[in-house]
């Protein structure tokens, strides 16, 4: 009884907090590249004059960059999840439950990423609602394209929810519980009962967000900086090729993706920001950052970073270069793929780094504060989509020649095994390969594995053992967070 009392007193504090940060805020850089403070204003002057709108907007993709969202954990709890890792530091406190399958409603990853994500959403209905009544403070085009951006932000934010806490789509065609699905301003608790809407109902909420997203928002900024840091027409698309590939509905994958990826080689989007692999991989992370593949990238700076035990730096990169060495790369997981083996001439090899016996992956190594910026949706990925989606289809020349693009960047000269290329099972198979060889460490496994509805295999060391989860067992999707249990009466748990 204690304990329930405890709950709600936790649940009462979290709802202010997700008012204040869904309170509006200002800032006094244009730029979200730079570092911003907010200061919270009354509904009465939020809205008063453009720079303060615009801190608004900048505020949006502030709820995104959290390091307990894509600014860090929700990638490392993806990864973390699957096979290709094993904990070398069991912490509670840097995902050794998320690694075991062993979390409950309580646990810290479950309800901070649970608040944040909703926290971002709730701001982006508060923006939404007061830009509407903001009358020509902006111009009709510039409001146009701040809805469009809050648009992006709510949906991506449900769509990473999706992915943890409700069963794929491709289980039971959407027709499971998901969500609640709250697309109204709240700055009281008088709405905080409401019940799950089905996976695919959330679906389809997020797709009619990107659909208007794409349709307001700019085709180009003014700089290279905000081209990768601040969501355009092509980003929404590259986003929609994601969320179709996790409903399994390969046509419009296609669809989406064709919009971006030119007929012929070499591939890049046809119109808007060019969109493109950069030639040497290593670019994409010890670069700019603000190349053509930086579809969508989280930039950080001293001031401006996820914070301690966050960073995706501090969880994967060798000691030697900076990092804490939370996981190591498990021998009989993608570090077995001949990628990585003596006498491989793939570039991606060199992301790799021994410390003794275990091998870590170091694609992040700026040092602490770790400003490493956060690759959310690379160019690659969206060719890797889209070759899994017309190989899905029967297109298995062109799913070939989009798969080569991506590996060939990294090894010239490579050519894929005809046993390995020459019937759809087996390219599909190799695709799901390279998007484990491509993405590690960017929060894609346990996305694949449950969108195709496959058993997380299990990993163990000597001292750390992680049983395989079916997708029957409880422990497949993540538990609802006990603070939304515990204020929203109509919530049901997993």
């Amino acid at each position: 009884m204690e304990n329930m009392k405890i709950n709600k007193v936790k649940a009462l504090r979290f709802f202010f907090v997700v008012l204040l940060l869904s309170t509006v805020s200002v800032s006094c850089k244009k730029d979200f590249l730079e570092t911003f403070p907010e200061t919270s204003l009354s509904d009465a002057t939020a809205f008063a004059t453009p720079d303060r709108i615009l801190g608004q907007v900048n505020g949006l993709y502030g709820g995104l960059k959290s390091g307990q969202h894509l600014g860090g954990r929700f990638l490392i709890y993806q990864d973390i999840r699957g096979e290709d890792f094993i904990v070398n530091k069991p912490n509670g406190v840097t995902g050794l439950d998320t690694w075991r399958h062993n979390l409950n409603s309580a646990t810290n990853e479950v309800v901070n990423l649970w608040n944040t994500a909703y926290s971002t959403i709730n701001q982006a209905n508060v923006f939404l609602k007061g830009i509407d009544g903001s009358g020509t403070v902006v111009t009709t085009t510039l409001a146009d394209q701040y809805r469009s951006e809050a648009k992006f932000v709510r949906a991506f934010c449900y769509f990473n929810l999706l992915q943890l806490y409700a069963k794929p789509y491709t289980m039971g065609n959407g027709s499971n519980p998901g969500l609640p699905l709250r697309i109204q301003a709240e700055t009281t608790s008088a709405n905080n009962d409401l019940a799950r809407s089905t996976v695919a109902q959330v679906y389809t909420q997020i797709l009619k967000d990107l659909d208007e997203a794409e349709a307001g928002l700019p085709a180009t900024y003014a700089s290279a900086a905000l081209n990768s840091s601040r969501a355009h027409k092509n980003t929404a698309i590259a986003l929609k090729t994601r969320v179709y590939l996790a409903m399994g509905n390969y046509p419009k994958v296609i669809e989406e993706s064709n919009k971006i990826i030119s007929a012929t080689a070499p591939f890049k989007s046809a119109s808007g920001v060019t969109l493109q692999l950069e030639s040497n991989i290593a670019t994409v992370y010890g670069g700019t950052y603000i190349g053509s593949e930086a579809v969508f990238f989280l930039p950080m700076t001293d001031l401006s970073n996820p914070g301690t035990q966050n960073q995706l730096a501090h969880y994967y990169t060798a000691q030697s270069v900076g990092g804490f060495e939370e996981f190591y790369l498990n021998p009989a997981g993608i570090f077995a793929n001949p990628v990585y083996a003596t006498g491989s001439t793939d570039a991606r090899k060199s992301f790799i780094i021994a410390n003794g016996t275990k091998n870590f992956v170091s694609k992040f190594k700026k040092p602490s504060p770790y400003t490493d910026y956060v690759p959310v949706i690379r160019y690659a990925e969206v060719l890797l989509n889209a070759a899994e989606a017309h190989t899905r289809g029967g297109n298995l020349v062109r799913g070939l020649a989009l798969l080569s693009e991506v590996r060939k960047r990294s090894d010239a000269n490579y050519v894929f095994p005809l046993a390995n290329v020459g019937t759809q099972p087996d390219l599909i198979n190799t695709i799901l390969t390279e998007r484990r060889i491509e993405l590690i460490c960017e929060g894609f496994r346990s996305f694949d594995l449950l969108r195709l509805g496959a058993t997380i295999p299990a990993k163990s060391d000597a001292t750390n053992v992680a049983q395989a989860v079916a997708p029957t067992s409880p422990a497949y999707i993540w538990p609802i967070s006990a603070q939304e249990l515990a204020n929203n009466k109509l919530m049901t748990p997993n």
